[in-house]
């Protein structure tokens, strides 16, 4: 079974059902950590597709170059935060495996 983002937080949900006193987080109005990842990915993705748009208007001479090195250095950042996040989803899930019944 190759491990994914959608695995860990599977098992992390999971686990945090199972654990008691769970009911109230719940109901939180403001979501689950499955959304918050969600919600965080598509920023990533807008990030990037600014970026993008940004380069090609650089390209066409259309852009500033301040603004086109500004977007393209927040889309680099944003990837490594992403990658960094993802690290530690995949360690957590693989700690629960580990973890005796």
């Amino acid at each position: 079974m190759p491990l994914n983002v959608t695995n860990a937080i599977n098992a992390y949900t999971s686990a945090a059902k199972a654990l008691t006193g769970n009911e109230a987080r719940e109901k939180n109005p403001a979501g689950d950590f499955a959304s918050l990842v969600k919600d965080a990915a598509v920023a990533a993705v807008e990030i990037g597709d600014k970026s993008e748009k940004l380069s090609m208007q650089a390209l066409a001479g259309k852009a500033d170059l301040t603004d086109v090195v500004t977007a393209v250095t927040e889309a680099e950042l944003t990837l490594q935060t992403i990658i960094a996040v993802r690290d530690k989803v995949i360690q957590a899930y693989q700690e629960i495996i580990r973890m005796p019944l």
